[in-house]
């Protein structure tokens, strides 16, 4: 118990004895409110006094003195005699901590609505509230926390007990949510638990509970969330409008910036965005950033980190162990170590109770981030000092110093140990009581006396709520179990001594002596009942346990990229010497034959014969042919959460540049099938799409290492029945355009408008405001980024060609277009490239009179041609499909490999670079185990500027070496399991693999797809 004691002589006895009856509830009141009743304005000033006081990480007195004035700290030091006037509270043995702050929490404000889905909902395409908001529901900067607070006790009660003080206090709607609140978990009067009011502004990539459809996709979110940025900007310097959202967004730029994200990716993207408008988030993750920890260290960025692990996978029936992928498993393991890779990364960061199934999970799974490998002074930290410095609140919370709030917590022992007891939290200088401090205080030896036993030691261990005991005479040290249980104070204890017929039965209680005594009665079979007591003599010590190999840590290793055939270490370019190939260089040379290729730097550096190269790596080509890496000029893998931003005719403000996926399989899958390079587009819902992105397909790097550097921009165009949604029922009967003649008159309006902006834009008179949208189409005016058109019927793509004649813009590429061949002479006087299909026809009446001689008819009218793919299964056999216009109009051999080579890198206007085996270019190169169109043939090495992605030997050897690393895990969590550890079912993470009719996100449970 602790020892309170009073420095006042006059009311020794009097005074505590009135406080601890009437002191904290009276004391509650606040300045601004009546009481009912008289005044009680006493002094709240204690002492604590003999503790173990860590006022902060890596800062610790033994025998300590804390002086609490109010609610304020008034000194903390080792030997601080104690003022007239304070309540003496002695704490020896125990510890004092600054209570912890939760930096990201839902408490106290409601849970965010469930959100629209697109799908076949009603369009929305402007906010429906009544007011001077903002256009989109989704930004809703004008939403602040505090004005929805209201302190929820028992919610306050569940995170005082383990150990918290305060809370940011967040509302979970929107892309732009407002500011949160800084709230006391006091359990006062809703405006006195409110520290402060305006704490910080907050974002996501979710739209939340908005009724409006834009965004339905991730790169919609971004884009508009960029323009919410611009728009803000040239709000607060014009008088022309009133925008309740812009001017609550402008005024919150100057709190902290915090933004919550799910992925370790998604890290990355609201870092580009900080970055772009010259802002420092700090981030909420969703606790997988270790699995691209430098990427997350070089964004400099403060992160607020979930310790929600995954429950282990019940995997008992191997059918149900088969659902669960690799990284599915690998992330159970790795999970717990992700406070400690950040560490190690020195990535500041804090940790929160937020995403927990239960909160008393909290203190277990922060052990367990201690086990794997986190220090507790940085786990004290993270809960503490960090927290405060992110929220600017350092000067109120996070450590304990003269004149910050009285936050504090009272533990038995250090604050990570196994078994601690947190006893108390006070906050503000109020008491909560976490743990009744005599329930902990009982472990440990005690000499006692029993009649007709003898002199006796009774032994006190376990943990609260899990006692155990056992008892043995002084002359016979052979210990007899006791049965106990305890309640607050109480006691019973039960046992039958070894070699005797004797029962005792013991009722005590917990005294405030010094030492601590148990008093209590004993009972004998007979019924005699007689006092009884044991005086505390020493710690209880645990019996040391076997020492057993920890086997949770034998942790595996991160992979890059972290999913099925990812490598622990990322390949690196080698100077490589092919000998002996057939080599089809696509150049004036044509195919050579007993060739060699020389790979240096990345770049190739000879093409011949007879080459040699000191210290390169040489590989026996012989009987292989050695080609350029093929081209998918249409294509859409490696994106995250949606290809189409399809609520709107015009979204060229959207880019796929923002929603790369580095961990795609299909990359990996696509470099086995010889692809290096990847047109990723956007779909074909509107008339003017999103922006495109060229990759490489450099397995294991992170997405903006993917990105094919120095490169023309693109932009996905799109016609037919998809713009103008015919086949979407009756649900998409409201966005414009509806009709064909609509799409036209979509195209005439928006380069209308891009060319006045233009012009208004480039006055520089800060009047114009920035639009992302106009931008896109002015860089096509301005010859900077070019068309891909999506195009099945012969009318629309001459009425594109018309219209772009008439507004001054060029076409770059028809793609799909499958119809070229009835145009293909006036593509080709207007230098208009096409991409079609090689034998795709009549699966939808859009492509009822394509025909497979179409590619051939093109190429033979001089229109620079290409087959893409448009779907992830079939650019592995772009060689296959290339094949076929030889079957289909009998191009030659060396022109019908081009259409998946050289003709897409011209019209990607990389041919300078890709496309051909040519000195100076990059190393992009395959080597075929046969003839690359023929069927038989295989991808044996695939190098990306010189670096081997793909190897069919190795592909091998990954194989089996992960096979074996799922079934370790897979042991592992049966024998978790057998730890009685709690389990979830083992549920298939689902894929999605995106086409140009895909509609919604892979993470929405109603996406499908319309084709």
């Amino acid at each position: 118990m602790f020892k309170i004691s009073l420095q006042i002589n006059t009311m020794r006895k009097l005074l505590p004895f009135c406080f601890l009856i009437l002191g904290f509830y009276l004391l509650k009141a606040q300045e601004t409110f009546p009481v009912n009743g008289s005044h009680d304005k006493r002094p709240k000033k204690y002492a604590f006094v003999n503790a173990t006081i860590v006022a902060k990480a890596g800062q610790r007195a033994e025998k300590g003195t804390l002086l609490v004035n109010d609610k304020l700290i008034e000194a903390v030091n080792g030997d601080q005699k104690v003022p007239p006037g304070y309540i003496t509270i002695d704490l020896e043995g125990k510890y004092i901590y600054p209570s912890l702050i939760d930096a990201f929490s839902t408490y106290g404000v409601p849970e965010s609505k469930e959100g629209r889905s697109f799908g076949r909902a009603p369009q929305v395409l402007t906010s429906t509230k009544n007011g001077a908001y903002g256009w989109n529901e989704a930004i809703r900067p004008e939403t602040r926390a505090v004005d929805a607070f209201t302190g929820d006790t028992k919610e306050a009660e569940q995170l005082k007990k383990i150990g918290f003080g305060a809370v940011q206090t967040v509302l979970e709607d929107g892309i732009a949510r407002g500011s949160s609140a800084l709230v006391s978990l006091l359990g006062a009067e809703d405006n006195e638990a409110v520290l402060v009011a305006d704490v910080g502004a907050h974002y996501s990539f979710d739209k939340g509970s908005a009724k409006t459809s834009y965004p339905s996709s991730l790169m919609g979110s971004i884009a508009l969330l960029r323009q919410t940025y611009y728009d803000a900007q040239w709000y607060g310097q014009q008088q022309e409008e009133y925008n309740m959202s812009l001017e609550a967004f402008n005024k919150w730029q100057n709190l902290p910036q915090f933004f919550e994200v799910n992925d370790v990716l998604d890290v990355l993207r609201a870092d580009k965005i900080a970055k772009e408008f010259s802002k420092q988030y700090v981030i909420k993750t969703g606790g997988n950033d270790y699995q691209r920890i430098k990427e997350i260290k070089a964004t400099g960025a403060s992160l607020i980190v979930p310790l929600n692990f995954p429950k282990a996978y019940d995997v008992d029936d191997p059918y149900e162990a088969d659902k669960l992928s690799l990284a599915q498993l690998k992330h159970w393991e790795l999970a717990p170590a992700n406070p400690s890779f950040l560490e190690k990364a020195a990535v500041p960061f804090a940790l929160t109770a937020s995403g927990l199934d239960n909160i008393r999970s909290f203190w277990p799974n922060l052990r367990k981030a201690i086990q794997f490998g986190l220090s507790e002074e940085t786990a004290l930290r993270s809960l503490t000092e960090i927290p405060a410095q992110l929220l600017g609140v350092s000067d109120k919370i996070g450590t304990l110093e003269k004149g910050k709030l009285a936050n504090f917590i009272i533990t038995s022992d250090s604050l990570f140990k196994e078994g601690n007891i947190i006893y108390e939290n006070w906050i503000q200088g109020e008491k909560f009581i976490a743990n009744n401090v005599s329930t902990g205080d009982i472990r440990g030896e005690y000499a006692t006396a029993i009649e007709g036993y003898g002199d006796a030691k009774l032994v006190i261990g376990g943990k609260s709520g899990k006692y155990e005991a056992h008892i043995s005479t002084l002359k016979d040290t052979a210990q007899t179990k006791v049965n106990i249980n305890v309640d607050g104070d109480l006691l019973t204890m039960s046992f039958n001594p070894k070699g005797t017929k004797s029962s005792f039965r013991i009722s005590a209680y917990v005294t405030n002596e010094k030492p601590v005594q148990l008093k209590g009665d004993l009972s004998k079979m007979d019924g005699d009942v007689s006092p009884w007591s044991a005086t505390y003599s020493g710690a209880y010590v645990a019996k040391p346990k076997k020492q057993v190999k920890n086997k949770s840590l034998d942790l595996g290793k991160v992979i890059y990229p972290f999913t099925a055939f990812g490598h622990e270490e990322s390949p690196t370019a080698t100077t490589v010497l092919l000998k002996n190939a057939t080599v089809w260089t696509n150049e004036s040379a044509g195919i050579l034959q007993g060739a060699d290729v020389l790979l240096v730097d990345g770049k190739i550096k000879g093409v011949g014969k007879g080459l040699s190269a000191a210290g390169a790596k040489v590989i026996d080509a012989t009987g292989k042919h050695v080609t350029a890496g093929i081209i998918d000029e249409h294509s859409h893998i490696a994106i995250s959460r949606g290809i189409n931003e399809g609520t709107q005719s015009v979204t060229s403000e959207v880019r796929i540049a923002d929603i790369i996926n580095s961990e795609d399989v299909n990359i990996y899958r696509q470099l086995a099938g010889g692809v290096t390079t990847s047109h990723i587009l956007h779909g074909s819902a509107n008339a003017i799409g999103g922006q495109s992105q060229l990759i490489k397909l450099r397995w294991g790097k992170a997405p903006e290492e993917l990105k094919f550097g120095g490169s023309d921009g693109f932009i996905k165009f799109a016609l037919g029945e998809n713009v103008k949604q015919s086949n979407w029922g009756e649900a998409a009967k409201i966005r414009f355009p509806q009709t064909r003649m609509g799409v036209e008159q979509v195209y005439v309006d928006a380069f209308t408008r891009a060319k006045e902006y233009k012009v208004n834009i480039n006055k520089k008179d800060g009047k114009t405001r920035r639009d992302l949208e106009l931008d896109a189409l002015v860089e096509i005016l301005d010859k900077k980024r070019f068309i891909t058109c999506h195009s099945y019927v012969q009318s629309e793509i001459n009425m594109l060609m018309h219209v772009a004649d008439s507004l001054g813009f060029k076409i770059n590429t028809f793609t799909h277009i499958l119809e070229g061949y009835k145009l293909a002479d006036r593509m080709a006087a207007r230098s208009i490239a096409g991409a079609t299909f090689a034998d795709w026809w009549a699966y939808k009446m859009e492509v009822q009179e394509a025909i497979p001689y179409n590619a051939y008819l093109m190429e033979k009218q001089g229109v620079v041609t290409a087959i893409n793919s448009d779907d992830a299964e079939m650019a592995r056999r772009l060689n296959q499909e290339a094949a076929k216009v030889i079957k289909y109009g009998g191009l030659s051999e060396e022109e019908a490999w081009k259409l998946v080579t050289l003709n897409p890198a011209k019209m990607l206007h990389v041919d300078n670079r890709v496309g051909s085996i040519k000195v100076g270019k990059d190393a992009d190169v395959v080597v075929w185990s046969d003839n690359p169109l023929s069927i038989y043939a295989k991808a044996e090495k695939t190098f990306v500027d010189g670096v081997k992605y793909w190897d069919g030997e190795e592909d091998e050897k990954v194989r089996s070496s992960q096979k074996k690393e799922k079934a370790r895990l897979i042991a592992k969590l049966i024998e978790e399991k057998g730890k009685g550890s709690t389990t979830q079912k083992a549920v298939e993470k689902p894929t999605i693999v995106y086409h140009c009719e895909t509609l919604l996100e892979e993470n929405n449970d109603d996406f499908n797809h319309n084709q």
